[in-house]
């Protein structure tokens, strides 16, 4: 039992109000048993005849019943806490924060559109569970040590080697840091490069995590419009420190930019001495031709930051991603990884290693790839056939978006979430246009062309 006795003061008045404090708060439950007087006198460093006289007091209170041959034990129980009384001059945010915390205790839709989710039910997870388990078993016999804040080495290799297969992508392991995802990933970087009232481009529509972070950081946030080859460099704000875009697949529209596009943006940041956040966030799954070479590729001036996740590859619970960084960057990279928290685990890092190495996740991604692909086709045809939509061309990723030509696709959101159907507005997304957004990765195939007949009843009905 851990109790902390106030600074000074009678020793048995002062074990007697922790223990009716424990009571009180109910942190000590009807029932408990109390340690004997000795054993808490010798925890507490106070004389055993101090406890026994407040065991005695709290007896006599009604707090605790002693039992002859058995013990003493919590008798009384305590009211509900009441609220915290207000303070005069009570902790407030110093910048607000518009980012609503998730929950894990949403319960799941039955028709599940929503973007971001991969299908758990496809990944390996009695491979995975053998790697973990092996590198756990490993640690448990080695020295405990702190690990390096960039990651262990066998990842940062990994996913070198990795990425000059899959992306064309020439780095070594010393180009890698390995982040607990995008969203930490960004973060880094912002707090390496970026001041408060630094101007930071985001793409519009875009991603809203990203631009709140910037913002939450002190930033002035600058949304940029997209066109049909990706973000409209001529439309960059003066004086922008820091340009945040997903090239690959613009997230949400899911268009590429164009090559045209890739190296005036390239061009525009050279120029003037900024950075550009090259998000390649699911690019794995593609469904037409290879994709074209990566801003970080084709950036000759080191002006580009690749960030890559596993969290739609393999699991969000993952939680774990990488960026490619500049050797300019490195060192002040992995200083601010230490001082955020430190490093990652180093058993699932090592497992990830393997995992890459062994060609598991290549097999995955494809194997995956596949049914992904069979899924976005059927939602493509089921969209092209509704009146008032234009479905937008895709050709990666795990979401298709669709353009509403008259309307709001509000109450049709809305409507859909009543029925046990979730698709997201496009309007979520920062931008003028009005349509919606259907993530493939969650949703159960069986139910895909059941959840878009409904989905077209509403939209008949509310537009």
């Amino acid at each position: 039992m851990d109790l902390v006795l106030e600074p000074g003061g009678e020793k048995t008045l002062l074990v007697y109000r922790a223990l009716r404090r424990a009571i009180v708060d109910g942190r000590l439950p009807v029932s408990h048993r109390l340690p004997p007087t000795r054993a808490l006198a010798a925890d507490l460093g106070v004389s055993r005849g101090s406890v026994t006289t407040a065991y005695e007091r709290l007896v006599a209170e009604g707090y605790l019943v002693s039992r002859v041959g058995s013990g003493t034990y919590v008798a009384l129980v305590p009211d509900a806490p009441g609220p915290r009384r207000a303070a005069a001059d009570p902790l407030r945010p110093r910048r607000p924060l518009t980012l609503r915390p998730t929950s894990d205790e949403q319960p799941v839709p039955r028709y599940d559109f929503r973007t971001g989710v991969p299908d758990a039910t496809l990944f390996p997870f009695d491979t995975w569970r053998r790697l973990v388990a092996a590198e756990i078993r490993i640690g448990a016999n080695s020295p405990g040590t702190y690990a390096a804040p960039a990651g262990h080495p066998a990842l940062r290799a990994a996913i070198a080697r990795y990425l000059g297969v899959s992306r064309s992508v020439r780095v070594t392991a010393d180009d890698v840091v390995i982040t607990n995802g995008t969203q930490h990933a960004l973060d880094l970087i912002a707090r390496v490069l970026l001041r408060p009232g630094d101007v930071v481009a985001v793409e519009d529509p875009g991603y809203p995590p990203a631009r709140m972070l910037f913002e939450a950081l002190g930033c002035r946030v600058t949304g940029v419009p997209v066109d049909e080859e990706g973000l409209v460099v001529t439309a960059l704000p003066a004086g922008c420190r820091l340009v945040y875009a997903t090239p690959s697949h613009q997230f949400p529209l899911g268009r590429p930019m164009s090559l045209a596009r890739r190296r005036e943006l390239l061009e525009w940041a050279r120029g003037r001495a900024a950075a550009v956040i090259e998000d390649d966030y699911d690019s794995e799954f593609r469904f037409e031709a290879r994709p074209l070479e990566p801003l970080y590729s084709l950036d000759t001036a080191g002006r580009v930051i690749y960030a890559g996740t596993f969290s739609k590859s393999m699991l969000p619970s993952l939680r774990t991603g990488f960026v490619l960084v500049p050797p300019g960057l490195r060192a002040a990279m992995a200083a601010a990884r230490q001082l955020g928290d430190g490093y990652g685990s180093p058993p699932i890092q090592a497992a990830l290693a393997r995992f890459i190495d062994d060609g598991r996740l290549a097999r995955h991604v494809r194997r995956a790839g596949k049914e992904y692909a069979r899924r976005h086709a059927r939602i493509v045809a089921a969209l092209s056939g509704m009146p008032g939509l234009e479905v937008l061309p895709s050709a990666a990723g795990l979401h298709v978006t669709a353009l509403l030509r008259a309307g709001s696709a509000a109450p049709v959101v809305a409507a859909a979430a009543a029925a046990g159907l979730a698709v997201e507005d496009l309007a979520g997304y920062a931008t003028s246009h009005a349509g919606f957004v259907f993530g493939f990765g969650a949703i159960d195939p069986s139910l895909i062309d059941e959840g878009m007949a409904i989905f077209a009843g509403l939209l008949a009905a509310h537009v």
